[in-house]
């Protein structure tokens, strides 16, 4: 068995053998592609379904922490799927980026969109405030303090509640240390000008799905950025917190590909009542 691991700040590996729409999974901050193992058995098998290792994952994530264009890696990953992602699935702070790329571009004269081949977004866990006013000291102390337990809310997704609670609590707190202080200000920075996104202009079909137990981005941010986007649905997995993809991943293929087979005019696919059987964000 090959155990080396790829130091490459960007790559991206083809999963399944289906011939499209082409899906591209983007992985948060601290965590890397293994977060969607137990979703790719679920999705559609005609999917085409490839997934991202970038900068910030576990295993490299001293190394890109004083680089500030976090959009140029995220760019490289989508050029790396041949043809173009058709569908991008970005979890947490991977929609961020998602979303600050989009801006930019679009920003710049650019159709971004058009430029990448996207068709449709589907935004887990996003990090969203509408305005400036809803930022204040408190925020800033509790993602700041309590960092930590976000890293600690991933191992018990990954884990499945198996780790003890102090054995997590250890374990969050040296994930945390190595995001570090350059880390957690790359992923404050893109949280904090999220009020400043031209969210008009990125018009792709979004879904944009929430964890009802998320504390970290709450499901309330989850409905402000549906409703800040021009054509988007927001949706809550009632039994899932910051990783829907680990805590439900059959709600969340179903989810997400009843989302895609009806934005791009495809088969139904078995289940595909869930997406309306989902608490709706209002």
């Amino acid at each position: 068995m090959n155990t080396k691991v790829d130091l490459r700040p960007v790559s991206v590996e083809r999963r399944t053998e289906g011939s499209g729409p082409r899906v591209l999974l983007l992985h948060g901050l601290a965590a890397n592609d293994s977060v969607w193992e137990r979703v790719l058995p679920e999705l559609p098998p005609s999917y085409q379904v490839w997934t991202a290792r970038l900068p910030w994952r576990t295993e490299t994530i001293a190394d890109w922490t004083e680089q500030p264009n976090l959009r140029g890696w995220l760019a490289k990953a989508l050029d790396a799927v041949p043809g173009g992602a058709e569908v991008v699935v970005a979890h947490s702070m991977a929609a961020n980026v998602l979303l600050d790329l989009l801006d930019q571009k679009n920003r710049g004269g650019v159709d971004a969109l058009r430029q990448f081949g996207i068709r449709a977004l589907v935004l887990v866990s996003p990090f969203y405030r509408g305005s400036t006013e809803e930022f204040d000291w408190g925020t800033i102390s509790h993602y700041l303090n309590d960092f930590h337990l976000i890293m600690e809310e991933g191992i018990r997704a990954h884990s499945g509640g198996r780790v003890p609670d102090d054995i997590k609590q250890a374990m969050g707190e040296r994930v945390r240390d190595r995001v570090g202080p350059y880390g957690w200000l790359r992923f404050f920075d893109l949280y904090l000008r999220t009020p400043a996104l031209q969210t008009g202009r990125i018009t792709a079909p979004a879904l944009v799905l929430a964890g009802a137990t998320d504390f970290a981005a709450p499901p309330e941010e989850s409905a402000a950025l549906a409703e800040a986007l021009p054509d988007a649905i927001a949706c809550v997995l009632p039994g899932s917190g910051h990783f829907p993809m680990l805590d439900e991943p059959a709600e969340f293929a179903a989810a997400v590909s009843t989302f895609v087979n009806s934005t791009m005019g495809l088969t139904p696919p078995r289940g595909a009542a869930l997406l309306n059987a989902l608490e709706p964000l209002a």
